[in-house]
C-alpha cells in the first residue's frame, strides 16, 4: 500500500512537471506570435515617410493637427485620426460639399490595442510623416493623475517601439 501511494505522488509529480513544460511551450509561441506580429506592424509603419518636422513646428491646437492625435486617460486612450480625401480633385475641397469634419474619426482604444489602431491608420492620414501627438486628458480626475502618466509613458514607449516619433503636448 505505501508503494501504490508513492507511486501515485511519483505521477502526480510528472504531471505537474509536465503542466509546467507545456505552459512554458505555450508561452514562447505566444511571444513570437507578438513578436511577429510587432514586425509586420513596423513594416507596414516604415512605408509612411519619416516626418518633416517644418510642416508641423507652427501647429499649436489641436484642431489644426493633421496627423493622428491622441489623448490618453487613465482608463482608455482616445485616438483622433483624419481619413485623407478618396476624391482627387481639387474642387470643393474643404467646402460644405467635402468637409474635412466629415472625415475626422474619433476612436476610444485600449492600451493593449494601441500598436493595432495605430498599423490600421492609412497612410494618406500622415500628412507631416510619422508623428502623433500625445497629450493627457483634461478631463481626468486628479486621483486618476499618476495613472494616467502611467499610461502615457507606455503609449510613448509602445510607439517609439513602432518607429513613430512623438510630439507630446502640454495638457490643454
Amino acid at each position: 500500500m505505501w508503494l501504490a501511494a508513492t507511486a501515485a505522488g511519483c505521477h502526480k509529480e510528472e504531471q505537474a512537471v509536465k503542466g509546467v513544460a507545456q505552459n512554458a511551450v505555450n508561452a514562447e509561441h505566444r511571444a513570437q506570435a507578438t513578436a511577429s506580429e510587432r514586425d509586420e506592424e513596423r513594416a507596414e509603419l516604415d512605408l509612411i515617410p519619416l516626418p518633416t518636422k517644418s510642416l508641423y513646428s507652427d501647429v499649436h491646437d489641436p484642431g489644426s493637427w493633421a496627423n493622428p492625435f491622441l489623448s490618453v486617460g487613465p482608463e482608455m486612450l482616445s485616438l483622433r485620426v483624419i481619413l485623407p480625401d478618396a476624391n482627387p480633385s481639387t474642387l470643393g475641397v474643404n467646402t460644405m460639399l467635402r468637409p474635412e469634419s466629415a472625415r475626422r474619426q474619433q476612436l476610444e482604444v485600449r492600451l493593449a490595442d494601441l500598436d493595432k489602431a495605430v498599423a490600421a491608420i492609412p497612410a494618406g492620414a500622415w500628412r507631416y510623416g510619422r508623428v502623433i501627438a500625445v497629450v493627457e486628458s483634461q478631463d481626468a480626475a486628479p486621483k486618476d493623475r499618476p495613472k494616467m502618466r502611467r499610461n502615457l509613458e507606455a503609449v510613448i514607449r509602445q510607439l517609439n517601439d513602432l518607429g513613430i516619433v512623438v510630439e507630446e503636448w502640454p495638457s490643454q
